[in-house]
């Protein structure tokens, strides 16, 4: 059966000439026209999609992570696990779209570089604003965005925003667990540190998980995303360094130097320490 039958057959609608189409409701025209190479070189149009891209993977990850951190303020835990699932499987798309950049080789990126200027991945408001969601706080991350009002209003609210794991451990006390209050009760711009009476109540829900299954398995998604953050950021310094080299990122930072320090910050530390007293 030829195609043309099978599409009569299927009384497939098509003509679009009076009702929205799927590029219409997709807006295909403004995304696929939005890219625009500032030089002759032929991966340049790589290097944006894959940017382009993973910007729209952020965007849908804020989304849920907001909804998720609103969620877990309620107690409405099973929409909340289902939000965090869906981040932490956001994160291994972001973390597989590094393996494509990385066919980019040195020569290939150095024909391009030139017209980058000081634009730079660390320039990401929505990434910062997912670094803020997850507790990661740090002010001078706000100056990068301070010519743009609008933008530096949106990331300066996530930056004084109790983080997802601000909220959890909310979520511990209302439970009855013995969260110290100045875990509770805190100056949210500041990067959440490491309480051994907070490693001390997570121990509690991990030794009696039926008793505090909820906390138990919020514990669990907390883990299971920071897991796959770490391999993003794992994956990104790899193919920095493949990249360039140890040659200086666009946006001022000593590149592999910067990221390789991004390594070692943890967003749960009790969470990941609880680990070997268990």
């Amino acid at each position: 059966m030829s195609n043309e039958r099978i599409v009569q057959e299927e009384k497939a609608k098509l003509d679009f000439s009076r009702d929205m189409s799927y590029g219409d409701y997709l807006h295909l025209d403004e995304i696929l026209s939005a890219q625009h190479p500032l030089s002759p070189a032929h991966d340049e149009m790589l290097f944006i999609v894959q940017h382009q891209t993973s910007e729209l993977w952020m965007k849908l990850m804020l989304h849920e992570l907001t909804a998720a951190t609103a969620c877990v303020t309620r107690d409405e835990m099973p929409n909340a696990f289902k939000m965090l699932a869906r981040v932490t499987r956001i994160m291994e798309q972001l973390v597989g779209a590094w393996t494509v950049l990385a066919t980019m080789t040195p020569p290939e990126y150095t024909a391009m570089r030139p017209y980058l200027a000081n634009s730079s991945g660390f320039q990401s408001a929505q990434y910062r604003c997912i670094e803020f969601a997850l507790g990661n706080k740090n002010a001078a991350m706000l100056k990068p965005h301070a010519h743009r009002p609008e933008l530096h209003a949106r990331v300066e609210a996530a930056w004084r925003t109790p983080s997802l794991y601000d909220e959890a451990l909310r979520l511990m006390a209302r439970h009855g667990l013995p969260v110290p209050q100045d875990r509770l009760e805190r100056d949210w711009t500041q990067p959440y540190e490491f309480s051994e009476a907070v490693q001390d109540a997570w121990l509690t829900v991990y030794r009696h998980p039926q008793q505090y299954w909820d906390l138990y398995q919020l514990g669990e998604k907390l883990t299971d995303i920071e897991d796959a953050f770490r391999l993003w950021r794992f994956r990104h310094v790899t193919t920095v360094e493949r990249v360039i080299g140890f040659k200086r990122g666009t946006g001022g930072t000593g590149g592999v130097s910067y990221l390789r320090k991004m390594l070692d910050v943890v967003l749960f530390p009790e969470i990941w320490r609880l680990r070997t007293e268990l």
